[in-house]
């Protein structure tokens, strides 16, 4: 493809030169993978190796290169361990299978997507000389002069080379994509919802996707879409076995729910680590305990009241006035577009002067338009445009005169050239114009002209004054809501705060809450997180019980002691896992396991079993601390975890905060 000049010539030069940074950066990632040799690792079989099925599934490439360089990579690039995986898999198959590939985008003749491509159905190629000219053959088709080849046409092209060359077994393909079966998770966009993907054989996808099908078909229309009730009866199958013979399971989530969301607060949780609206985790307890978690329409409304006596009187107004509202409007036609039904109601909120301007506003507006309507059905607009009737001469100085009304010296100069050019010119005593004559229709068209350009006036006035009502709505919604229990609760800077906003209901809801779920149905009662007010950081757990205690002492509330041996205690464990949430390795997002995975800061026994001395990992990143070589990690008392790579790179993590 030829080069453009200007703006898209930059694009181009700035493509190319994406391409050429790319091939250099897989380059240097190769470079690296090889100064990292497998063979510091511990070998498969022994104590701390890494796992058997791990190994299974490792990419044959990196079976050379030490587990360890993969998070080395991801502190120096900013990546998760899966990426910088993926980078060192693709780094060393371009240098070792495709080096072709990798010298065409080095030189800008492909881009990413093009090496894709290729890395996805030529680099499996087991046979080098047929891979090599496989890739040769494709490459020069790709970058052909005068052509254009997307990545989508190089893909097909290459799936139909292989195919045609026999290049692979799809047996062997299909085996080693067996291995790589599973379920995987990640969080949706929309916070609350989540997404878990299952790669499984042609064969059992369709058999999954046919048996759900028939069970949402087998359900009757309740208003539900074909995929909301494939979902729900996958959630029943899964999760409510005893409803089908099968042995029930117990699963355990960790659910963080601020104070002021379990008061009706719009406070963010988390369940799992994963952040959610507060209205979810409200849903799952109240699903869970029966307990009332929101306050009640009733609790607000009595609420209202106690700040303003006459909130019934006004309630009452109020729908007296959105009824008298959608009367009006109906009867004055402004209401094309707008729905003022119940719930919809453009009106809601506002004060009675508010709404008192806007009906006058309406009113006026529909008095104008129905006497524009009344002057053009009785000929007063065009006796009122007429130039006869005005005392302003006519034409205004400077203008020519109109063709059908020239001027009085020109009539007999040019009355030859009017009957050359007027196909049909009028008698002097003419009456109305014909309909069908051309001035009649010029007039026609000039009056469809000007009720355009009036309706469209109309149209502009109405917008701009509906936009301003929904604007003082939305501001007289915000009001109304900060000022209801959920919107104290929500402003109000900590706990104790959104405990003295909250009305006394919500208060007997919440220990209600408390006590239903301390004397058992859970996996475990819920403990009370007390944080610093400004930082975030977690002071120490408790509950219900241990809080009258320590109110009843006054000795208050202090972080649980360390234990004389290895394994931490039930409420040390408990505090550690709460303060860290999630592995402590820089850039890692993994769960800390239910189980083990503590580790200590300073090997035990010389380092205490103590909260400033353990620190929560997942499995890998705990077997990297114990065995990577040249890896230091320092731990501040304060959970402060500081890494330094062999390479001399050094990351810091913090607890997160609450």
């Amino acid at each position: 493809m030829g080069r453009a000049s200007g703006p898209l010539g930059l694009a181009q030069a700035c493509d190319r030169e994406v391409s050429r940074q790319s091939a250099l950066r897989y380059r240097a990632v190769a470079a690296f993978a090889l100064s990292r040799p497998a063979s510091v690792d511990r070998p498969q079989g022994t104590r701390g190796a890494m796992s058997a099925d791990r190994w299974a599934v490792r990419p044959e490439l990196l079976r050379s290169v030490s587990e360890w360089a993969t998070q080395e990579l991801s502190i120096a690039l900013s990546l998760t361990s899966h990426a910088a995986e993926s980078l060192l898999t693709t780094s060393l198959t371009l240098v070792h299978r495709l080096p072709a590939t990798l010298d065409a985008l080095e030189a800008g003749a492909v881009h990413a997507g093009h090496v894709t491509a290729l890395l996805d159905h030529v680099a499996p190629i087991a046979d080098d000389t047929v891979r090599a000219a496989l890739e040769r053959d494709l490459l020069a088709w790709a970058t052909r002069r005068g052509t254009v080849c997307t990545p989508a046409q190089l893909r097909d092209k290459a799936r139909r080379e292989v195919l045609k060359r026999k290049a692979r077994s799809a047996a062997e393909d299909l085996a080693r994509a067996i291995t790589r079966r599973g379920l995987s998770y990640r969080p949706d966009s929309c916070d609350g919802m989540a997404v878990v993907s299952a790669l499984l054989t042609t064969p059992e996808a369709a058999a999954l996707m046919a048996a759900l099908g028939a069970y949402a078909d087998a359900l009757l229309d309740d208003g539900r879409t074909r995929g909301q009730k494939m979902a729900d009866a996958l959630l029943d199958l899964v999760l409510r076995p005893g409803a089908n013979g099968l042995s029930p399971v117990q699963v355990v989530l960790t659910v963080v729910a601020p104070v002021g969301a379990l008061l009706g607060g719009d406070q963010p949780c988390e369940i799992d680590g994963q952040v959610v609206p507060a209205e979810v985790v409200r849903a799952l307890l109240a699903a869970l305990t029966g307990a009332r978690t929101t306050p009640s329409e009733d609790t607000a409304a009595e609420d209202t009241a106690a700040e303003d006596t006459t909130a019934e009187d006004t309630t009452a107004e109020d729908t007296t006035a959105e009824d008298t509202t959608a009367e009006r409007t109906a009867a004055s036609g402004t209401a094309e577009g707008v729905s003022l039904v119940k719930g919809e109601d453009p009106l809601r909120g506002l004060s009675d002067a508010a709404i008192a301007q806007h009906i006058a506003e309406l009113e006026a507006d529909a008095a104008w338009w129905a006497e524009i309507e009344r002057r053009v059905a009785t000929g007063e607009l065009y006796a009122d445009l007429d130039p006869a009737h005005d005392d302003e001469p006519w034409p205004p100085p400077g203008w020519a005169p109109p063709r059908d009304d020239p001027d009085p010296d020109d009539r007999a100069d040019h009355s030859e050239d009017r009957a050359d050019h007027d196909p049909d010119p009028p008698p002097d005593n003419a009456g109305p114009p014909e309909p069908d004559s051309w001035w009649a229709r010029a007039d026609a068209a000039v009056d469809d002209a000007g009720a355009a350009l009036l309706d469209a006036e109309q149209a502009v006035g109405r917008a701009r004054r509906l936009v301003a009502t929904a604007e003082r709505a939305d501001t007289a919604d915000e009001t109304s809501w900060a000022a209801s229990p959920a919107g104290r609760v929500t402003a109000a800077p900590d706990a104790l705060s959104a405990l003295a906003a909250a009305t006394d209901d919500a208060r007997l809801d919440l220990a209600d809450l408390l006590d239903r779920t301390a004397g058992g149905g859970l996996a475990d009662r819920p403990r009370i997180a007390v944080t610093d007010a400004l930082t975030g950081a977690l002071l120490t757990l408790t509950d219900l019980p241990e809080l009258r205690r320590a109110a009843r002492a006054g000795t208050g509330l202090a972080a649980p002691r360390g234990t004389d041996g290895y394994r931490p205690g039930a409420a040390l464990d408990r505090h550690v896992r709460a303060r860290d949430r999630r592995c402590r390795f820089p850039g890692c997002r993994r769960p800390v396991p239910k189980r083990g995975e503590l580790d200590h800061g300073t090997p035990w026994p010389l380092g205490a079993t103590a909260a400033g001395n353990l620190t929560g990992f997942c499995t890998g990143h705990h077997r990297g601390k114990h065995q990577a070589p040249g890896w230091t990690h320092t731990l501040q008392p304060d959970g402060t975890l500081t890494v330094t790579t062999p390479s001399g790179l050094t990351a810091s993590t913090e607890p997160p905060p609450y």
